[in-house]
């Protein structure tokens, strides 16, 4: 399905939701409210959205800004963004700013999904809901949750990892953890499990190496990489990393090793810099989300609670202490074989970007 379409189906159904009101939790539905008051802020009479992020290093989280931002202003609103750099004191400083600045709504990607909790409680004693993206906020009465299937990127790496082994659904792996601190690392965690948990139990697989990467940084996934060489040599047979910035970190190990393209290395994010190291072949996928539907549905969602209606999400995620309603969307695996038909097709990296340095003639069809 492409993207044009999927937010189609994501805009007909908000719009259809909207002025619906179900109780939170009931029937595996749940009612996000928004502020209410009109959702005028300033002078200029436009909503004004906080957006606060956890950080703006990353190619992954420029592109959501940017195209949550464009949204947003296409639907009449203004947004103020603030990004703490993976502090999370500078993060709950940077929600007080959005409160103060007068956001009738705010967007939170967390850095730690613990630690914003006290935001969505500062936020609330304003009167003003929040909206957790793309990583959960636990133990708070959260508004909302935009995200994709964490648990299903988790499984679908396990299962490319099982079905390309050199001794098909036998091998022994490293595997490369996201930031302890982020909840998704663990929905992450938990997919891999589901789908090693069978292979491991019979003796097929043997997980020889494993570790979280601190907040997500390459030079901490290839620490943990230079450990499992270190402690098993090169007798493995995959990295499997749950995200392309720390498979990069990954890959510089193996590198120095002379194991680059000799073993299976996953991903998530297809960003630029992972779907030339799949053209390449020292990375061999990614999981692929698509961020316009992500970014409209989020920016989309924002403006109408920032109005003061009420959006119904069709699932629930619970955070610890409540049953979030939460709209969670589909992921892909990109490899060589389907990099022009998922990530290009879409608009979400660019055909001579990817191929840059490829001669012309060994380039796919566009």
């Amino acid at each position: 399905m492409s993207i044009r379409n999927l937010l189609m189906i994501v805009s007909v159904v908000l719009s259809v939701l909207i002025g619906l009101v179900l109780a939170r939790g009931g029937g595996g539905e749940g009612a996000a409210k928004g502020s209410g008051g009109g959702g005028v802020s300033g002078g200029n009479g436009r909503v004004l959205v906080g957006l606060s992020l956890d950080t703006l290093k990353e190619e992954r989280w420029q592109a959501d800004r940017d195209l949550f931002k464009k949204r947003c202003e296409e639907l009449g609103a203004d947004v103020d963004v603030q990004a703490a750099n993976g502090d999370d004191t500078q993060q709950i400083k940077d929600v007080e700013s959005l409160i103060t600045a007068g956001c009738r709504v705010i967007v939170i990607v967390p850095h730690d999904g613990l630690a914003m909790a006290k935001a969505v409680e500062l936020a609330h004693k304003a009167g003003i809901p929040v909206i957790a993206y793309d990583r959960l906020i636990r133990d708070c009465d959260l508004d909302l949750y935009l995200s994709f299937d964490n648990v299903r990127v988790g499984e679908l790496q396990a299962q490319y990892v099982l079905d390309h082994l050199p001794t098909k659904g036998k091998g022994r792996l490293v595997r490369v953890f996201g930031a302890p601190t982020d909840n998704n690392a663990h929905l992450f965690k938990q997919g891999q499990d589901n789908v090693f948990g069978p292979a491991v139990e019979r003796g097929d697989i043997k997980m020889v190496h494993e570790d979280w990467a601190e907040d997500w940084k390459p030079e901490n996934a290839k620490k943990i990489v230079n450990a499992a060489i270190t402690n098993v040599g090169h007798n493995f047979d995959a990295v499997v990393a749950a995200a392309d910035g720390v498979a990069g970190g990954s890959i510089q190990a193996l590198t120095e090793e002379g194991l680059a393209g000799k073993v299976i290395v996953t991903g998530q994010d297809a960003e630029l810099a992972a779907c030339q190291k799949i053209v390449a072949g020292t990375q061999s996928m990614s999981i692929y989300k698509p961020l316009k539907v992500l970014a409209a549905t989020a920016a989309e969602a924002a403006v109408r609670m920032a109005e003061g209606k009420v959006i119904v999400a069709k699932q629930v995620v619970n955070n610890g202490k409540i049953d979030v309603p939460s709209i969670l969307n589909q992921v892909y695996v990109a490899e060589k074989g389907n990099l022009v038909q998922t990530v290009i097709k879409d608009g979400f990296q660019k055909y001579d970007e990817v191929y840059r340095g490829v001669p012309e003639a060994q380039r796919p069809p566009k």
